[in-house]
């Protein structure tokens, strides 16, 4: 015997629209939605940088890249030499001391602006 069919429910999610957890429109959720999968580097304490592409972020500040390379040297006042292919990785926000996204200037400064 079937139980009652529920319905499921889906949150309609537009590139120009996009919703919170609370279902209202949100212009910081909608100016992270511009960075989706472009590429970012980011700086973190011991000196190493990772090279990926931004995948997604948490309410604390955690990074997630996807493809992402790291980028590391010998000596910390020498640019950096070695690399390697890591994959998927979370950066956590007490880590990381730089960020840098690949875009124009207009985009930047889109990115920039509060309002």
């Amino acid at each position: 015997m079937e139980g009652p069919s529920v319905p499921s429910q889906a949150i309609p999610v537009a590139e120009d629209a996009p919703l919170d957890a609370a279902g209202s429109s949100s212009p910081a959720v909608a100016k992270l939605r511009k960075l989706l999968f472009r590429r970012m580097l980011i700086g973190v304490n011991d000196g190493r940088y990772f090279l990926g592409l931004f995948h997604c972020i948490d309410k604390q500040g955690n990074i997630i890249l996807q493809d992402a390379v790291e980028y590391r040297s010998a000596r910390h006042s020498s640019p950096p030499t070695e690399q390697r292919c890591l994959g998927l990785i979370l950066i956590p926000a007490a880590c990381r001391s730089s960020c840098q996204v690949d875009c124009s200037i207009e985009e930047k400064m889109s990115l920039l602006c509060l309002e």
